[in-house]
């Protein structure tokens, strides 16, 4: 796995509320660029440092993503996480070969 690989990824909703899976410290860094200029507040600013340090090896992938997800908390990027025994039942329900 390349060092800067999340071991999780980080799951955000973007443009249309459609999920992105957010792989690496680089992923994360080319999202934060895209951020509009005018909401780039002291979050972006502690996120944007950290993708840094963990690309210059400063620090790791994994306290980057801690930082990232702090961000994307706070602008409520972050997708609901959906549980697997959740969409289970549904296709259970939908699906008329399953019950």
């Amino acid at each position: 796995m390349k060092p800067d690989m999340f071991e999780t990824p980080v799951s955000i909703l973007t443009g249309l509320g459609i999920p992105m899976q957010v792989l690496s410290v680089t992923h994360a860094h080319q999202l934060l660029q895209e951020w509009p200029m005018l909401e780039r507040d002291p979050a972006y600013a502690v996120a944007v440092k950290a993708c840094k340090a963990a690309m210059a090896g400063m620090i790791d992938a994994e306290t980057a993503r801690s930082i990232f997800v702090a961000f994307a908390e706070r602008h409520e990027l972050l997708a609901p996480e959906v549980s697997m025994a959740v969409i289970g039942r549904s296709r259970r329900r939908s699906d008329p070969h399953l019950r």
